[in-house]
């Protein structure tokens, strides 16, 4: 009995995390119309008034997969930080300024920029 008791215990363990709900996911921490006149006061200069890139400068927000690919911790974390013209995976070979070369940015601004592009995207 001992032999089979260890068996069903990891079953029994398997099923239950089989039923449980899916967790919820977690509310955007941005918002898209507040987003959009910041994007409109720094970002629009080097990734266009439609988000889809100046050619030399900035890249296409509407289909980037980098964007998509990013929680947005990660995307504030990238903002506050920029991309140097020196970094390998700087595609533009044009610096990428913290907060878009914009210091008065807080966080939530950084978030609702967030929103904003993510609203966009295809």
């Amino acid at each position: 009995m001992k032999r089979y008791l260890l068996p069903l215990t990891l079953l029994a363990l398997l099923l239950a995390a089989c039923s449980a709900p899916a967790p919820t996911p977690e509310p955007p921490k941005g918002n898209a119309a507040n987003g959009q006149t910041k994007f409109t006061t720094t970002c629009v200069s080097c990734h266009g008034p439609d988000a889809k890139g100046m050619t030399g400068l900035g890249k296409d927000l509407t289909t980037s997969e980098f964007i998509k690919g990013k929680t947005e911790d990660e995307m504030l974390a990238f903002l506050k930080t920029g991309r140097p013209a020196s970094d390998p995976l700087n595609t533009t070979k044009v610096d990428m300024p913290p907060k878009g070369g914009n210091p008065a940015l807080n966080d939530q601004d950084l978030y609702d920029i967030v929103a904003y592009i993510r609203s966009l995207q295809k």
